[in-house]
């Protein structure tokens, strides 16, 4: 690797954490990157390095979140440990998963958060009328740590995404304290998908540790953007992020 090569994925990494702690998504910046860099380099040990990369932005982004807004950690961290189980578990059935099937599931349903967000334009920028339940509540968290956990193991870009999505539909919350839910439950299958990559010997560790420094810069500069600017610059974030991610599926698909 040329002094360019490492250049373009420090800044890659500082993009992509940036982007992951507003809306998730960082991975669309990252995993190319990597790959156009390191074009011989297996999908698993890109998938690998990214996720111990990843593991240290989202980190910073839970604490920078935890910060400002108020978390149910008695249900968190439960579910964060979920999804850090149901991402091992997807990182171990990746050879047993269509992907030109899947890839296409996972854009039909990006469009539908693109026109949800967009039809809805209160989703996710004000406060449900009617708090959810503690039933529906803890529903809704589990459920998500369960099943996007595993999506994040098996593929994993829009996981944050998804969280944020499911946390503002169903849970009534705004964006802001969606997306700091969502970071809690990311880092947990982060975490899961990279126990499991490790343990199998596909993390390149230096190129890993390098960019989690820019990973980490990227996240703390993004998640004081989402607290200060609030929750309709979150939803804007989150419109171009899930086009971007159609694109990059579509072609990385068809093209």
């Amino acid at each position: 690797m040329t002094a360019a090569d490492w250049g373009l994925l420090m800044v890659a990494a500082f993009g992509a954490g940036w982007v992951d702690a507003v809306v998730g998504g960082g991975g669309l910046i990252l995993l190319p990157a990597i790959l156009v860099v390191a074009p011989g380099l297996s999908a698993q040990a890109a998938l690998a390095t990214n996720k111990m990369t990843a593991v240290f932005g989202t980190f910073t982004a839970v604490v920078t979140f935890s910060r400002k807004i108020a978390l149910d950690w008695r249900v968190m961290a439960p579910a964060g440990a979920l999804a850090a189980a149901a991402s091992a578990c997807g990182a171990a059935a990746v050879s047993l998963i269509d992907r030109d099937l899947f890839i296409p599931i996972i854009m039909v349903v990006l469009v539908g958060v693109a026109v949800l967000v967009t039809v809805r334009p209160t989703i996710g920028t004000a406060t449900g009328n009617e708090p959810p339940t503690r039933r529906t509540f803890l529903t809704v968290v589990f459920l998500a740590a369960g099943a996007f956990g595993f999506y994040d193991g098996i593929l994993g870009p829009g996981t944050g995404t998804f969280f944020i999505i499911a946390f503002a539909a169903f849970l009534g919350t705004e964006f802001v304290r969606s997306a700091a839910m969502a970071k809690v439950l990311n880092l947990g299958s982060n975490v899961g998908a990279l126990i499991f990559f490790a343990a199998t010997g596909h993390v390149m560790w230096q190129l890993g540790a390098a960019m989690a420094v820019c990973n980490v810069v990227g996240a703390l500069l993004g998640s004081r953007a989402a607290l200060s600017r609030g929750s309709g610059f979150v939803r804007i974030v989150l419109l171009v992020v899930v086009v971007c991610m159609v694109v990059r599926l579509g072609w990385q698909q068809f093209g």
